[in-house]
């Protein structure tokens, strides 16, 4: 990557990133609308140029090459969150013709209670256990989206739902919300 360390080509980087660091970050902000994320763009390009100095200096237009790796950044951004929106809707979009996970009288506090069980598992655990009950995903569909093997996902919400229902108790929130589930989908028959 050719980087050059001499004090005058650390000396001239620095000038240029005081001299446009701002200006790339409004750019990146305007590119991807979130503020957020412009910072850590412009930061990222300025990286980028620097690892790249001794041919970005010899550019005619360093500023319009810095535009461009901004740019480019930002095009990535957008599409790795459109990508991850499109997953979201995907897991969140009804199944078969109406919603199917409406329940009219819900336990709240059951719910609230899974919910906090939830919450105190690993991340794997937790994330096997939703995809798998809540959104009826099958062991390989789970293990895709999650990139484990099927066996891994067999364990981790085998465990799961044992440290979840010792988190609850026998008899607790998670057999009503379960009841609640299956008495909607049934049509109401338990």
């Amino acid at each position: 990557m050719g980087t050059v360390v001499d004090d005058a080509a650390a000396a001239e980087f620095h000038a240029f990133f005081e001299a446009h660091y701002a200006e790339l970050a409004r750019l990146a902000r305007l590119l991807t609308g979130e503020a957020d994320a412009a910072d850590d763009l412009a930061a990222d390009a300025l990286t980028a140029l620097w690892h790249r100095w001794d041919r970005v200096r010899g550019a005619d237009h360093p500023v319009a090459y810095a535009r461009g790796v901004v740019a480019n950044l930002a095009r990535t951004r957008i599409r790795s969150v459109v990508r991850e929106r499109r997953r979201i809707a995907l897991f969140w979009a009804p199944r078969g013709g109406g919603d199917g996970y409406a329940v009219e009288d819900p336990d709240v506090s059951a719910v609230v209670d899974v919910q906090g069980a939830l919450r105190r598992l690993p991340f794997r655990k937790r994330a096997c256990v939703v995809l798998r009950h809540a959104f009826d995903l099958s062991e390989r569909d789970t293990s895709l989206v999650l990139g484990i093997s099927v066996g891994t996902v067999k364990s981790q919400t085998s465990r799961a739902m044992a440290e979840s229902h010792r988190l609850l108790g026998p008899g607790g929130p998670a057999v009503r919300v379960q009841v609640a589930v299956a008495a909607q989908r049934t049509g109401g028959r338990r």
